[in-house]
């Protein structure tokens, strides 16, 4: 049984910095600051995870949960990129027509 209790010990060390490692390099390229409202449940949810030890902080925890937020909607961020590609090739071609009505009216 003390062996039992050995490898659930040894596997939820394991784990544990397994999380840490995902965590740290998550956290690792963070060099924006931002200021955010969170509702009283966020707020909660946030310091769970401080409380946990998972976190130091509630800029740790909330900057993970972005991030992973960000990963689990990728497919979303693809979409709107894509979108704002021709955004920016419609307002080029709009400065190009505009420049051009600009150099005629001006040689009339």
């Amino acid at each position: 049984m003390d062996d039992l209790g050995n490898q659930v010990e040894k596997i939820a060390t394991k784990t544990a910095d397994s999380i840490r490692k995902v965590i740290d390099k998550a956290l690792s390229a963070r060099n924006t600051v931002l200021t955010i409202r969170v509702n009283d449940e966020c707020n909660e949810k946030l310091n769970m995870l401080v409380e946990s030890g998972l976190f130091r902080s509630r800029s740790e925890s909330a900057a993970f949960l972005i991030q992973e937020g960000i990963k689990s909607q990728q497919p979303l961020f693809d979409k709107i990129g894509n979108k704002l590609k021709k955004i920016d090739k419609i307002r080029e071609e709009l400065k190009e027509i505009v420049t051009q009505e600009i150099t005629q009216s001006k040689e009339k």
